[in-house]
């Protein structure tokens, strides 16, 4: 019985680039199951692939194979690779930061090499331009599907030699948690950040109360308000912001039916700082 085989690429749907992928999976096996992930990453956005990755990831069962392919380095001498997360699942993928979140918070059991000798499309060696379609989708599916096992893959190597991408953690200095913002949700305009929720417990804050959200780029201070912190959205009014725990376990801050993003013009990245801190108690004199 084959596993399936979960696609996420930067390619969009507007051409045929996914579909393609698709034939060539399906014409390993046309009894695969595929599945997409997402295929709106932004172009050669490797940190968003990586994000994708892990929010999803460990939600299928054990010899799924994800096939994620982000790949600003097509036609270079950048790794391609086969993982087997901790969990059991499969990413193929190239070596270039996308299996970083994946390594980090899940934890990769071991890696290995593609050989493409063996693992590439009949007919399409002198193509260096789709990988997705001619090594990646072909050596997944082959996996997925049983027709060659992990080791059948290529040469094991060194977990610790994948490629990662910077990541700044998250801290606590006794008075105020700070993070990064790691990726929105997209279509509503959260910003999903990199603490995660026993550290943010730190503070000893209760859902109801109100904490302080400061936002900054680099040194300049986007935005600085005083927030509840909700269970939910359904917690405050309409169009009122809020910080609540995503279904990463990790904070976020929202605003209740609008994009939190788009109203203050917020990004993503290592260089986007969101810091939270109880709020000040006021006297009156």
């Amino acid at each position: 019985m084959s596993n399936a085989l979960v696609l996420q690429t930067d390619f969009g749907m507007a051409d045929g680039a996914v579909s393609a992928m698709y034939g060539v999976a399906l014409g390993v096996s046309p009894a695969l199951r595929i599945c997409d992930l997402t295929h709106e990453i932004p172009p050669y956005d490797v940190w968003e692939a990586s994000y994708r990755l892990i929010q999803t990831i460990a939600y299928w069962p054990a010899g799924t194979v994800f096939v994620s392919v982000v790949d600003p380095g097509v036609g270079t001498d950048r790794r391609s690779v086969v993982a087997r997360t901790a969990g059991g699942q499969y990413v193929v993928t190239p070596d270039n930061g996308t299996l970083t979140h994946v390594k980090r918070m899940m934890g990769i059991a071991e890696v290995h090499l593609i050989d493409e000798t063996v693992n590439r499309l009949a007919g399409s060696a002198q193509s260096y331009t789709f990988y997705g379609r001619d090594v990646y989708a072909y050596t997944g599916a082959r996996l997925a599907a049983g027709i060659i096992d992990f080791a059948g893959v290529g040469p094991k190597t060194d977990v610790q030699s994948l490629v990662e991408l910077p990541v700044v953690e998250s801290t606590y200095d006794g008075e105020r948690v700070t993070g990064t913002i790691d990726v929105l949700d997209v279509r509503f305009g959260s910003l999903w950040t990199n603490i995660p929720r026993e550290q943010f417990e730190l503070l000893d804050v209760r859902h109801g109360q109100r904490v302080e959200v400061l936002i900054q780029n680099d040194t300049r201070t986007i935005y600085r308000n005083l927030l509840t912190y909700a269970r939910s959205f359904a917690d405050v009014y309409v169009g009122e912001p809020l910080v609540y725990v995503n279904s990463l376990d990790c904070v976020a801050v929202a605003i209740n039916q609008g994009s939190f993003a788009k109203a203050y013009g917020i990004g993503t990245g290592t260089s986007w700082k969101l810091s939270i801190s109880r709020a000040p108690r006021l006297t009156l004199e």
